[in-house]
């Protein structure tokens, strides 16, 4: 005997009651959801295998593909149809090091916390030198070291102040900062994209030039600290510093150390103190297959009528190689697929199909998810809808970190407000209460946005993922929550089935126009996201498999 739940009681003001409560919601599903996901929850499990038994997921790297047979393999022992590996496009060269070792060695011996850049090459064996510190502000900066860097180590930056943390890591989100998503201006989020995207190009720029300089000085080794405003005891910041084209020239060995150890070095230069230190990296390129997969899992529908129609929910599987990609995102794919998990384990029949989708590629640009959209719904360029556009009733995304499920991000489209606070209300026990117009973007629920899908983002609490994990070494099991976890893959398992069990599909914004000159890769994520600061080395992705030292 189902229960439904009608929400006039939380309605702002008379003229939406009505609204409020032709929105129907399973109590006896949902009830059944939650004994199920916080008595018999696997997703710790899941997290577990996904980052201390594979490991970081690079884009097409060793790491990456074997997780994702395993994760494939797991949702068909978890009782989802057709799990499988779907192709999206061409990606490029793997990538993986397999050695990183750095050391001061005079005036005295200190080991290095040291990894290198995603897509760049190994030292070919233990290289020795004197160390030259160059400080490059812009491309003209450049000019002053041409001539002095052959047969050197060059360190790249300068002495970076590095400020006692006298505010917390982590963090909840209170009701003064949910207040704040509610009520950002949508002029507030296009000044900040455009700005973050003007200080990358500069950056860029400067990158570029000062690489292509110093391999044709013939440097031995680029050594950097850690760029981003994460730059305190240890944590190191680390994407990519070369092209994933096989055809294009590969660039020199670069590696990241501990800002503080970088600080050492320089200082001891600045005082003319000899120096000397040793690099050993060892890295490969895999070139054999250049196309990437995503991993995808069905509960198939039931519905006569609805069965071709699909719910999706999912996360993006890559990770970058610093950590193990717990928060960034191995987490947010343990909670899909613990979601349909529970759905399965309870066994519910949705009327439409719901499927999970795990993507790659997307801290590159968004690649599987865009890939996905535009070989299944449509091509982002043209506009050019496919059949299967027309039967997507919902995608759900998560992806800002390991914390709980506060709301979701609506994308301006006001017309799912009363159902989804509707889906939220048997949750606000949980803390989860926040609807926002809000757009929030660099995820993979902008590859269906961006054709007129109903696509969202899960509004999570940072916890300390712009302050420690994101893209960095500490990015490790131990910054997941079991708790949290538990919450979000009960209210994603609630949001899909109430989505598939609909008469009709979620309301969709009017269609874009077609972008066919611009770029269509996001800007970066303003800090409360991902922390991306001025200083920092990431870098908004291009969406091209030829173009190197690209990173969300």
């Amino acid at each position: 005997m189902q229960r439904f739940l009608a929400l006039a009681v939380l309605a702002a003001s008379p003229c939406v009651l009505t609204t409020f409560a032709q929105e129907p919601v399973d109590l006896d599903i949902v009830t059944r959801i939650r004994a199920e996901g916080f008595r018999n929850s696997q997703v710790m499990d899941t997290i577990w295998h996904l980052t201390d038994r594979y490991g970081p997921r690079l884009t097409n790297s060793p790491e990456q593909r074997e997780a994702a047979e395993w994760a494939r393999d797991r949702m068909t022992e978890f009782g989802l149809a057709n799990a499988q590996l779907e192709t999206w496009g061409e990606f490029g060269m793997g990538w993986s090091f397999e050695r990183c070792v750095v050391a001061l060695t005079e005036p005295r011996y200190m080991p290095l916390i040291a990894i290198p850049k995603a897509w760049t090459p190994g030292t070919d064996g233990v290289v020795m030198g004197t160390p030259v510190l160059i400080e490059v502000e812009t491309v003209e900066d450049l000019e002053q070291y041409r001539g002095q860097l052959t047969g050197k180590i060059v360190l790249n930056g300068k002495v970076n102040d590095v400020a006692t943390p006298f505010e917390a890591l982590g963090r909840r989100h209170d009701d003064e900062s949910l207040a704040e998503l509610a009520t950002a201006s949508e002029l507030e989020e296009s000044e900040g994209g455009s700005n973050r995207w003007a200080e990358y190009r500069k950056r860029r720029a400067i990158r570029t030039k000062l690489r292509a300089m110093l391999k044709e000085e013939q440097a031995l080794v680029i050594i950097e600290p850690d760029g981003g405003r994460r730059n305190d005891y240890g944590v190191l910041l680390v994407g990519s510093g070369g092209p994933r084209d096989p055809e294009e020239d590969r660039s020199l060995p670069q590696v990241v150390v501990s800002t503080e150890q970088f600080n050492r070095i320089a200082r001891l230069i600045q005082h003319d103190e000899a120096v000397t230190m040793s690099v050993d990296v060892k890295t490969t390129f895999y070139d054999e297959d250049t196309t990437c997969y995503n991993v995808i899992g069905e509960i198939p529908g039931s519905d006569p009528r609805l069965k071709d129609q699909v719910v999706m929910l999912g996360g993006h599987f890559d990770s970058w190689h610093a950590g193990t990609g717990a928060t960034d995102n191995g987490a947010s794919c343990a909670v899909a697929m613990e979601a349909a998990r529970i759905l399965v384990a309870i066994d519910v029949h949705p009327r439409r199909t719901i499927r999970v989708a795990l993507w790659t590629g997307e801290e590159q640009g968004l690649l599987g998810s865009r890939g996905y959209v535009k070989n299944h719904f449509a091509d982002r360029a043209t506009m050019e809808l496919l059949p299967e556009h027309a039967g997507l009733a919902a995608y759900f995304n998560l992806d800002n970190g390991a914390g709980k499920i506060r709301g979701v991000y609506m994308q301006k489209n006001a017309a799912v407000e009363p159902i989804f606070a509707a889906w939220l209300a048997p949750f606000h026990d949980l803390g989860a209460t926040m609807l926002t117009m809000r757009n929030t973007g660099s995820t993979d629920h902008m590859s269906f946005d961006g054709v007129g899908l109903p696509g969202f983002q899960f509004i999570q609490d940072p916890m300390d993922y712009s302050t420690r994990s994101h893209h960095t070494n500490m990015d490790l099991y131990e910054r997941v929550h079991e708790v949290d976890v538990q919450q979000a893959s009960v209210i994603l398992a609630s949001f899909v089935y109430h989505a598939a069990m609909r008469d009709e599909p979620l309301p969709r914004k009017p269609l874009p126009e077609p972008r066919p000159s611009r770029r269509e890769e996001p800007a970066p994520k303003p800090v409360e996201a991902s922390a991306t600061t001025a200083a920092d080395t990431s870098e908004p992705a291009t969406g091209t498999a030829a173009t190197g030292g690209s990173e969300r």
